[in-house]
């Protein structure tokens, strides 16, 4: 059997008191601070986490937007490219069929140029020819004296007619 003595339980009593009181005295506001001040660390981490995954979805929507951006940026400077490249395609065809008529028009004068220069030489040539010949007809025909004078009376005889 178990017995207690009053002065122990006093004692014991007393010692208790002085113990919590000193804990209370010096122990135990630095205790509740550092656990308080635990605690508000704990919120703060969390509420940064919660900030910082705010700021992550901000980033990620931010994101998103300079990627649309950059897609349709990346779209119109590919249109542009491709209507710069049709205008200077139809720009070479253009002047490639300016320059073909000019060429063309250059040649057809050329070659009127040339036919009319050939003709014109021919027609010397011809000119030249046709007196030749007829300077020997006539050399023929007036070899002898009696084809002269024949020549000579049947002039003077239009001549008076005229």
């Amino acid at each position: 059997m178990l017995s207690v003595s009053i002065g122990t339980v006093a004692w014991s009593t007393i010692s208790f008191i002085i113990v919590a009181f000193l804990l209370a005295k010096f122990a135990w506001k630095p205790i509740l601070a550092s656990i308080k001040a635990r605690e508000d660390s704990i919120d703060d981490a969390l509420q940064s986490a919660n900030k910082a995954r705010e700021e992550m979805a901000n980033l990620t929507k931010s994101n998103e937007k300079l990627l649309n951006q950059a897609r349709a940026e990346r779209d119109a400077m590919l249109k542009d490219a491709r209507d710069t490249k049709e205008n200077i395609i139809a720009e070479a065809k253009d002047r490639a069929d300016v320059e073909y008529a000019r060429i063309l028009s250059s040649a057809q004068d050329a070659i009127r140029q040339e036919k009319a220069a050939a003709i014109s030489e021919i027609k010397e040539q011809v000119a030249t020819l046709s007196i030749e010949i007829a300077e020997r007809v006539i050399r023929e025909e007036l070899k002898s004296d009696d084809k002269q004078k024949q020549l000579i009376d049947k002039y003077l005889q239009e001549a008076k007619l005229n």
